[in-house]
């Protein structure tokens, strides 16, 4: 199993840097649709991991491609990555990384939702403008 050794001087883990720093950093963790993808297929995965081979079937892309996001999530600290053989398997780092996904999809929908309702009401008034 990959350890998480931290360096202080890692600025996603750097325990002296203001904790909205370390936030944004782990948000540009999540800022590329293909990791997020990713996440959300290790997050819905049956078992506790799944293997490249896996992810690469349930994204469509290229190994190179998967590789360099895989990367990112590692160094983001959002994902772990063991071994077994000659096959590497990935996984969640925290379960806290799918429920974060499922609050994201919570406030979206009801985001749209909100939209969707004031657009129907200024079409429903017929004030809209261009």
């Amino acid at each position: 199993m990959e350890s998480l050794i931290q360096d202080v001087s890692d600025p996603f883990t750097d325990v002296n840097r203001p904790l909205y720093e370390v936030k944004a950093n782990l948000f540009k963790g999540l800022a590329h649709p293909v990791r997020v993808r990713v996440l959300e297929v290790l997050a819905a995965a049956p078992g506790p991991d799944l293997s490249v081979s896996d992810l690469l079937t349930d994204t469509g892309l290229e190994a190179s491609h998967l590789s360099q996001h895989l990367s990112v999530l590692r160094r983001h600290n959002l994902v772990l990555a063991e071994r077994r053989g000659s096959l590497v398997f990935y996984r969640l780092a925290y379960p806290q990384v799918a429920d974060l996904l499922a609050v994201a999809r919570q406030l979206l929908v009801e985001i749209l939702d909100t939209t969707q309702k004031n657009l129907n009401r200024v079409v429903g008034t017929g004030t809209v403008t261009r």
